[in-house]
């Protein structure tokens, strides 16, 4: 097995040591934009030394994230990460344009293998298309207020029982057998959310005028047009995502409403409220994969050995380097990420885990990820690892689905094996809704961007209603109804990623049926995908991958009715 230890990359342009401080770092850039390119060959230097650079530079990054997000408590923590943020990177910005004018004027550019620089160069042209000295600024401040929604966030807490608990662990009482336990802890949470709504409101009202400033700047008519183009969105348009909202409303929306009846003559109601979503309708309690946080992390390396051993390994070595932040506790950000280390070429994993099936898939999930940074670890250039949200969500998203056959090591009873599988291919289904929801409110938002906070509102229940309202009864609860969306972290601080949720929800479900064929050649397609990273388009690594880049009606039913099909083999 490899060394469990992680040392990052020998530097071979860059100082070892190198301090980040623009005194340290302006020289390097400097060098970088002066340097006489008198061939191909030392056109892809310049390139390779360009990357290095880059990759020391998201490493420092990515730590001053990570710690920020572990303590949103600890002022020092948050000011290391402001100082990027607001010292490094705006400085960053205009001799990165530099470069970029430096490597498409260059006259040996068009020597390079086509190819091999399709993508990258793509990449290049684009951001090119879209810098604006005006909006250095402004994209400084955006990034700052953002982090505010962490801190806000991360503060919340309630008390049940006397005993205090973040909201990830107060959500475990929402699957109680004991409907009153359940509305308790619902309404104590949904309370706490709308203490800080007002506040919220204001830090999104101050975001949305500063992101649509920014399109202004860039030549757009408005931020959702200006973030297609940012995110690269070179494969679909907006027109595509309205007909994969239409696709998820006519054939998945029916299918769940059906499963919503059926969970509440099961349990006995006469309507459904948003807190008996979540309970076991067979009056089992919650299913208990795990303990505390360093037994999810040893059933999940298990559970991924079952895969490959080089897959179970990749972990190992995580684990090995306290590369995992995954119980939940105050004065933590909320939600999980995999934030890949770009020098070390592993990546950390960071989750608010409370013992629940939930917290198995997020860990999975999150693990796709993993996968995902180190296969791609030894790419040529930094470039290259920074694959769209489409390809890095499938990598997540098959993995939840294709580790399944190894959930034996998290259930031992067969039948809450069972369950679990269940528990999961329904969340598969209602995950589409939710990211159709997410997506058109957003293209709502940032469309109409001169709108009030109540018309706001009104459009997020108007977009719920459609596809459903989580077919659950609101009518007591209209103010919880309305702030639902301050639930959802990629709002505030990453607008526009969402839809990738759902195209690669889709794949995911094709990886899996794959898998499900031949798990071999299954597994193999799917990592010959990740190992690609962004040198190939979208459509392309999903091609590589055995499935199809596709949200159209027709394809949302064939999988959809795959997914029900094997939901009736575990009847």
């Amino acid at each position: 097995m490899n060394d469990l230890k992680i040392s990052k990359k020998t530097r071979n342009y860059i100082p070892d040591g190198l301090k980040v401080d623009w005194n340290s770092l302006e020289p390097i850039f400097n060098e970088l934009q002066t340097r006489n390119i008198k061939s191909v060959t030392e056109l892809e230097h310049w390139l390779s030394d360009r990357s290095e650079l880059e990759a020391a530079l998201e490493e420092d990054f990515a730590w001053r994230y990570i710690r920020m997000t572990c303590d949103t408590t600890d002022e020092k923590l948050l000011n290391d990460f402001q100082y990027f943020a607001t010292e490094i990177e705006p400085k960053i910005a205009p001799i990165s344009n530099e470069l970029n004018k430096k490597f498409i004027n260059c006259a040996h550019t068009a020597e390079l293998d086509q190819k091999k620089y399709f993508v990258y160069t793509r990449g290049i042209k684009k951001a090119l298309e879209l810098f604006r000295e005006e909006n250095i600024p402004l994209l400084t401040q955006i990034q700052v207020e953002q982090q505010k929604y962490q801190g806000i966030t991360g503060s919340m807490s309630v008390t049940l029982n006397n005993q205090e608990y973040t909201l990830e662990q107060a959500a475990v009482f929402l699957k109680d057998t004991d409907r009153s336990v359940r509305q308790s802890a619902w309404e104590a949470i949904t309370a706490r959310r709308l203490k800080d709504k007002v506040q919220l409101d204001e830090l999104f009202n101050s975001l949305l005028k500063l992101r649509h400033q920014v399109a202004l700047n860039a030549g757009f008519e408005n931020f959702r047009d200006y973030m297609f183009q940012a995110l690269g969105r070179f494969d679909y348009t907006a027109k595509d995502c309205f007909n994969f909202h239409e696709a998820i409303e006519k054939e998945i929306v029916p299918i769940l409403k059906k499963q919503a009846e059926n969970r509440r003559q099961a349990l006995g109601l006469s309507s459904l409220k948003p807190w008996d979503m979540e309970v076991d309708t067979s009056g089992k309690a919650a299913l208990k994969p795990f303990n505390k946080g360093e037994e999810l992390i040893d059933k999940s390396i298990k559970c991924f050995k079952g895969l490959s051993q080089y897959i179970g390994e990749r972990l190992e070595i995580m684990k090995s380097n306290g590369f995992f932040d995954v119980d939940s506790r105050k004065g933590k950000a909320p939600g999980g990420y995999n934030y890949p280390l770009a020098e070390s070429g592993a990546p950390f994993i960071f989750m608010n885990s409370a013992g629940t099936f939930r917290d198995l898939t997020t860990m999975v999930h999150e693990g796709g990820h993993a996968i995902h940074t180190f296969i791609t670890a030894n790419l040529e250039l930094n470039d290259f690892k920074h694959t769209p949200s489409e390809v890095a969500e499938l990598a997540s998203m098959s993995m939840e689905l294709i580790s399944m056959d190894h959930w034996d090591v998290y259930f031992e009873n067969p039948e809450e094996l069972k369950r679990a599988k269940k528990d999961q291919l329904k969340d598969v289904l209602k995950t589409l809704p939710w990211v159709a929801v997410v997506d058109q409110f957003q293209h709502w938002i940032y469309t109409n961007p001169n709108h009030s906070t109540e018309e706001r509102e009104q459009s997020w229940k108007n977009i719920f209603e459609t596809f459903g309202q989580n077919f659950s009864d609101w009518s007591e609860h209209p103010e919880a109804l309305e702030n639902l969306w301050q639930k959802q972290l990629h709002i505030f601080e990453v607008p526009f990623y969402y839809i990738e949720y759902g195209i690669a929800q889709l794949g995911a479900i094709a990886v899996w049926k794959n898998y499900k064929k031949d798990p071999e050649k299954g597994l193999s397609m799917y990592l010959d995908a990740l190992k690609l990273g962004y040198t190939k388009t979208i459509k392309e690594i999903y091609e590589t991958a055995g499935i199809e880049f596709n949200f159209s009606a027709d394809y949302v039913r064939e999988l959809a009715d795959f997914v029900k099909s094997e939901l009736k083999n575990l009847e």
